[in-house]
């Protein structure tokens, strides 16, 4: 097929593009609540009870009847017993008295407010409540967190630590999530070695392939790595259509542009559809969307910071979308002064690597050595990306950028 357009798109241009063409994967497992952190929700979880099942204190303190306290000045109350969490009170708390109750404890009958012990003073079986307490305070009803039949977790819910707990309070042992997203990736490039081989003249290690494992682990794809494929059609034709028969998605890296030796563009449009191909950013304006098979392909470009760059801003965001959850409508920028001069030539939206940090109570950014595409070094040193829109035309120290933390990226 032939592209679609062979302008430059602008990062949200590329990114709408890609998010539209994707539906998510089918098929899922049924797992063990503790093996499911970080795997995505199959169908809706239903609360089977109320959550929490019982009124119930939510401090230690008194259980008492609100009628019993009088508008103005001390109450005097009769203590009459001791409830606990895990150990109900089977009595009743009549007008006049008071249970000593510990957090988490059923609310006794007749009880419908709780004092906080702090406030209060204890003499001979007595307890004396100051004024100005609250009917119903420090008390967690039944059903105030969910309430039986209510969906406590829909499909696609991204299951985090929080999401662990709110499950097994729900007693629910094992539960359906969406299969792992396969995700197959190679680079491309006669100048690349393998670890553990010789450099022969010229050639260089391949870093992708292990930036690549690093990133598609932390997002919980099953990684198929499929090792470096020489520039040559022929070969990178053959891997293409073997990975598009084992993964759902493909990554490259290298041989998006223009030179003779690239040839990503060529055999994609020959075996499946090419989406587009440049973007108006930098690092990373070759950049190939598009499908051989039923995977979809997303070529990036040779340089490793560009690799990063191109996987963060585009890819990160369609394997999610792919492997079922729903990305954010809009990644989160910070706005902080810029602690050194930032050169840029208008035109193309520029990610730039910086290091955030508070100094003097107030947060600023400096950019972290080399620029350059190739250079990994100021990429480790980084922990945000300075993200500077198409019409900027530099800045000053002291000016306001905006940044991207790689945290949740990277």
């Amino acid at each position: 097929m032939t592209d679609q357009t062979n302008r430059s798109l602008s990062a949200a241009e590329a990114r709408e593009r890609m998010l539209a063409a994707i539906s998510p994967i089918t098929g899922h497992e049924f797992l063990p609540v503790r093996s499911t952190l970080g795997r995505i929700l199959a169908a809706d979880i239903i609360a089977p009870h109320d959550v929490p099942a019982h009124d119930n204190s939510a401090m230690d303190g008194y259980a008492v009847r609100f009628d019993s306290l009088a508008g103005e000045g001390e109450t005097r109350l009769t203590v009459v017993g001791t409830a606990f969490a895990g150990n109900a009170f089977s009595g009743l708390v009549g007008k006049g008295q008071a249970l000593r109750i510990m957090t988490g404890a059923v609310l006794p009958a007749g009880a419908d407010t709780v004092v906080v012990q702090e406030v209060t003073r204890l003499e001979d079986g007595v307890v004396i409540v100051p004024a100005g307490q609250r009917q119903g305070q420090n008390t967690r009803r039944a059903g105030e967190d969910l309430t039986r039949g209510a969906v406590a977790l829909a499909a696609g819910k991204h299951i985090g630590p929080a999401e662990l707990g709110l499950i097994a309070s729900l007693g629910v042992v094992e539960l359906a999530v969406k299969r792992r997203l396969r995700v197959a990736f190679f680079s491309t490039g006669d100048e690349l070695a393998s670890l553990g081989t010789p450099l022969a003249p010229g050639q260089i290690y391949d870093s992708n392939r292990y930036t690549l494992h690093g990133l598609l682990a932390k997002l919980g794809a099953e990684v198929i790595d499929m090792g470096v494929v020489p520039d040559r059609p022929e070969t990178l034709e053959a891997t293409l259509l073997e990975a598009s028969q084992v993964a759902d998605a493909i990554i490259t890296t290298g041989g998006v542009s223009v030179g003779e030796a690239d040839f990503i563009k060529e055999v994609l449009a020959k075996l499946g559809e090419v989406k587009f191909w440049k973007l108006n950013i930098k690092p990373g304006r070759p950049m190939a969307f598009g499908k051989v098979g039923n995977a979809w392909l997303f070529g990036l470009p040779g340089n490793p910071v560009a690799v990063m760059v191109s996987y963060t801003q585009f890819a990160l965001d369609a394997l999610l979308r792919l492997s079922g959850l729903d990305p954010v409508p809009v990644r989160p920028l910070l706005t902080v002064a810029s602690a050194n001069a930032i050169k840029k030539q208008p035109g193309r939206r520029e990610y730039l690597r910086g290091a955030i940090a508070a100094v003097d109570g107030r947060f600023q950014v400096k950019t972290t050595g080399n620029q350059g595409s190739g250079v990994l070094r100021s990429m480790s040193e980084a922990n945000c990306f300075v993200v500077l829109p198409e019409d900027c035309a530099g800045v000053a120290a002291g000016d306001s950028v905006q940044v991207q933390l790689f945290d949740g990226l990277i």
